[in-house]
């Protein structure tokens, strides 16, 4: 398991931050039919339950969303990833289907409301990860968007520089078919609050749908 430190200028302005992390070998594949019948299901609820007004009330989201102002930072033009996900589905669209392992990352994102990073854990860069802010300039390539600015987003670093924010994770260190080694990221700017279930159905999700082993977590 890789290290995952919490700086001090996070503490200072999101005290209430409790993150967790998973590792595990998996077997990746494209496309994974029984997984995409339990996202479909997922979404159907999420749509007779939540309209778009009410993702932002959803505790998880509301603290990520708080996180991000008081880091002067703008939630609606930088949203959490997982409200992101959630407003697509109340908008009758589907989620990205890109391969097993992201598909499975952002289902449990839905369901959770928890914004996950996903990444493979061979392309990060030493064994330690800092989560501290982005600063104005640094460079980040987000996964689908480029060039992109971090400045005042809570941010992940290895020893080279960013990989993953709440919003969206760096190119770099993205999942891809080959990825055999993977580390999610969970950023819970709430607390405990419902962390450990978030953690023990992506456990449960792991094993039923890229045949995880190795399995270890960590709170942070």
């Amino acid at each position: 398991m890789i290290e995952i430190k919490v700086s001090d200028e996070i503490r200072e302005f999101c005290p209430d931050f409790v993150g967790a992390a998973i590792s595990a070998k998996v077997k990746n594949s494209s496309y994974n039919a029984e997984l995409w019948d339990e996202i479909n299901k997922i979404a159907d609820v999420y749509k007779s339950n939540y309209t778009i007004e009410e993702i932002k009330k959803i505790p998880v989201i509301d603290a990520t969303r708080k996180a991000y102002k008081r880091l002067g930072k703008d939630p609606n033009r930088y949203r959490p990833s997982s409200e992101a996900l959630c407003r697509r589905i109340l908008r009758d669209l589907s989620l990205y289907q890109i391969d097993t392992l992201v598909d499975l990352v952002n289902m449990i994102s839905v369901k959770t409301g928890y914004s996950i990073g996903g990444f493979d854990a061979d392309k990060i860069e030493g064994q330690t990860l800092i989560l501290g802010i982005g600063k104005e300039g640094e460079p980040y390539e987000a996964i689908g968007r480029g060039i992109f600015n971090i400045a005042g987003l809570p941010v992940y670093r290895d020893a080279v520089g960013g990989i993953g924010t709440p919003t969206s994770d760096n190119e770099r260190t993205k999942i891809g078919l080959d990825t055999v080694n993977l580390l999610v990221i969970f950023n819970g700017y709430n607390g405990l609050e419902g962390l450990e279930d978030a953690v023990n159905f992506m456990k449960s999700s792991l094993l039923k749908y890229v045949d995880a082993d190795s399995i270890e977590s960590c709170i942070f």
